[in-house]
């Protein structure tokens, strides 16, 4: 530790370069500015590295295509992303397979390229791939990461940019929060103050800082300034505070779609201190008039009048599933589809389990969903009506609602058409055999795409489009996906826009030798 209290301002220490938040990003912009020469300090908050990053499925979305690609990108990020900025990202997400394969030589991983789509039909759908981690010798998750549950390839991805920074000899320091951001007299970021076992630190940054800390999905009251939607649970770490969009507008940085979260519908646990939702099981994605899925959903979804509201698998559910719960009633002056519910009789229960956890937290005991279901009808997460009065009665409906909701549901799965909602045909399951099952779902959070507006260059900029000195942003940190998440797109951005900020962070001449 380079303890240097002589510097201007009374720091404590002092780096060329600091990142905040160790997930994918953050470590990709340490591995960025240190492979340019800077010296760099990574921090994280939590005991444990990763963030949501960590969770995700693990693949890392590329461009085939470039030309086209682009015109996939553009239609999902959305009118308001400058073409400048789409460029930056579709040119590093082209060449992300051989940079991928270069952080490879470190510890052997095996990278394997699949062709998958976008997930909607806009032109270009066809123009983009998956790179995944698929083995790393020698790589136990669980031994390594006990912290994580739910998803395989995410760890693996994570393992690959982690021994990428220990090979680096990065400093990094974990249980070290940053809390604001220092500047000098003419608005530059030259380091930021932070907080590490009580105690306060304040840490020079010669060049610059890059904020890499994520999103705010578990900081529910940031979400009621921008989201109508009440209310969203996080699905995956209580991490995800706004630190860094907080720390971005105290220095005057715009903000950018911060209504867009990637986000679906899940239960609750059944124990009120559990601080995640719990997904529902996640189906195959499908793309409109191009792949339909073949896989049958179990379930259907009901308001609290006991009437279906909604095609309970979308093309991407796992990004959207949760906006048909967005509706206000200004009569009852609530929520009619929060909590929706959850139905299927007794042949869906029998299917798939219908709940899966996915976490990153040393602190919480990860739940395992039962394969029968049954399980979480004896703990309350799911109930049992034995018949439709009996079912109407758990959701507070007029049971001759409840019966013509289901009476027409199964109807339609006899002509193999959903004249209501559109859902596919092959994913219709009729849900007519008693005994009945049924649970509460709510909105939940992947994770957010909003956050600090910024350049080509992961530059942040304030509120009149000019770049805060010294000041970066990478990953979920205002993303670029302001419209409709593109799946495994934000792995992508984490190593294009960590790339960029921790390359130009880098390049910059030190403020001490101005």
């Amino acid at each position: 530790m380079n303890k240097t209290p002589a510097i201007p301002g009374g720091f404590d220490e002092t780096y060329d370069v600091m990142v905040v938040g160790f997930g994918l990003a953050g470590g990709i912009a340490a591995i960025s500015a240190h492979d340019q020469g800077a010296r760099v300090l990574l921090l994280e908050k939590m005991p444990d590295p990763g963030g949501i990053s960590i969770c995700a499925g693990g693949g890392v979305r590329t461009v085939t295509d470039l030309p086209r690609g682009r015109l996939y990108l553009r239609e999902a990020a959305g009118p308001d992303v400058p073409d400048a900025v789409l460029d930056a990202l579709a040119e590093g997400m082209a060449g992300l397979e051989d940079y991928l394969r270069e952080l490879a030589t470190v510890d052997g991983a095996r990278i394997e390229r699949r062709e998958r789509g976008g997930n909607y039909p806009f032109p270009g759908h066809d123009a983009l791939g998956i790179l995944e981690v698929a083995e790393i010798p020698g790589f136990d998750a669980a031994r390594e990461y006990p912290h994580v549950r739910g998803r395989l390839l995410g760890p693996n991805l994570f393992k690959l940019v982690h021994d990428n920074v220990r090979a680096r000899d990065i400093e990094v320091r974990l249980g070290c929060a940053a809390e604001r951001l220092v500047t000098d007299a003419e608005g530059a970021v030259i380091g930021l103050s932070a907080r590490a076992a009580g105690r306060p630190l304040r840490i020079a940054a010669r060049r610059g800082v890059v904020l890499a800390s994520g999103g705010f999905e578990a900081a529910p009251e940031m979400q009621r300034k921008y989201w109508q939607i009440r209310p969203v649970l996080p699905a995956a770490t209580r991490g995800n505070t706004g630190d860094g969009i907080r720390m971005a507008q105290a220095v005057g940085a715009d903000l950018w779609h911060m209504w867009h979260f990637h986000g679906s519908y899940g239960f609750r646990h059944c124990d009120p201190d559990y601080p995640f939702a719990i997904r529902v099981k996640r189906l195959p994605d499908w793309t409109p008039r191009i792949r339909e899925p073949e896989v049958p959903m179990s379930w259907i979804m009901l308001d609290q009048s006991g009437r279906r509201f909604m095609n309970e698998y979308h093309p991407y559910l796992q990004d959207t599933g949760h906006r048909p719960l967005d509706q206000f009633d200004p009569v009852t002056q609530g929520f009619p589809k929060i909590p929706a519910f959850l139905v299927v009789d007794e042949e869906g229960r029998k299917l798939y389990p219908l709940g899966q956890a996915v976490l990153n937290d040393r602190d919480v005991q990860p739940y395992a969903w039962s394969a029968d279901n049954l399980r979480e009808v004896e703990n309350g997460i799911l109930r049992k009506a034995d018949s439709i009065e009996e079912l109407a009665g758990l959701l507070g409906a007029d049971p001759a609602v409840l019966a013509a909701s289901l009476e027409r549901w199964n109807r339609q799965c006899e002509r193999g058409l959903d004249d209501d909602h559109g859902r596919p045909p092959a994913s219709m399951t009729p849900v007519r055999s008693a005994p009945f099952y049924v649970g509460k779902l709510w909105p939940l959070v992947n994770n957010t795409q909003g956050g600090p507006v910024h350049d080509a260059r992961q530059r942040i900029l304030d509120s009149f489009g000019e770049p805060i000195a010294r000041l970066y942003a990478a990953g979920e940190l205002g993303s670029i996906w302001g419209f409709l998440y593109l799946g495994a797109g934000n792995l992508a951005e984490c190593f294009v826009s960590g790339r960029i900020a921790g390359a130009h962070a880098a390049c910059l001449p030190s403020w001490q030798d101005s």
